[in-house]
């Protein structure tokens, strides 16, 4: 069941959309902020809500990358791995990541600290590489750096 605060600042997101399900990317964001990712039954209650199916909005969820269907970390890392990130040292980015967090792609540590998910751009590519750190954007990023921007992150 959606909260009374969700279900306010989702009306809210309905009032600044021609019909109600436009909001749909606005509402599983706000369902996601408050619980840090949109299970099953979250996005059928909001399907509910705007009055679509289920299955209409999770194609909606699915598409956007950053709708997490499944639990995350408290903080999801977001690695660039587009030409531009690879070129300027993107393998030994993910290499370092990996083996410090001691995750792949797709994985939370085991103490719920970090997710590590790949994303195909991030917009920075004249100052790759790159990577967000929850909204934080890092670039110019070298495997040096990365001890230290984790430890930003409780």
């Amino acid at each position: 069941m959606l909260t009374a605060e969700e279900v306010s600042q989702i009306e809210h997101e309905i009032s600044l959309v021609p019909v109600r399900k436009a909001a749909g990317i606005e509402a599983l964001k706000i369902v996601q902020q408050h619980r840090g990712w949109v299970s099953d039954e979250s996005l059928k209650d909001t399907a509910a809500f705007l009055g679509v199916s289920a299955e209409e909005l999770d194609s909606v969820a699915t598409f956007y990358n950053l709708i997490f269907r499944q639990p995350v970390g408290r903080h999801v890392i977001l690695l660039c791995d587009s030409i531009s990130c690879w070129v300027m040292g993107y393998e030994k980015i993910r290499e370092h990541l990996m083996q410090k967090l001691g995750i792949k792609y797709g994985q939370t540590t085991p103490d719920g600290r970090f997710t590590l998910l790949p994303n195909v751009c991030l917009g920075t590519c004249d100052c790759a590489p790159a990577l967000m750190v929850g909204p934080d954007l890092y670039q110019n990023v070298t495997p040096e750096e990365l001890d230290e921007i984790l430890s930003r992150y409780n």
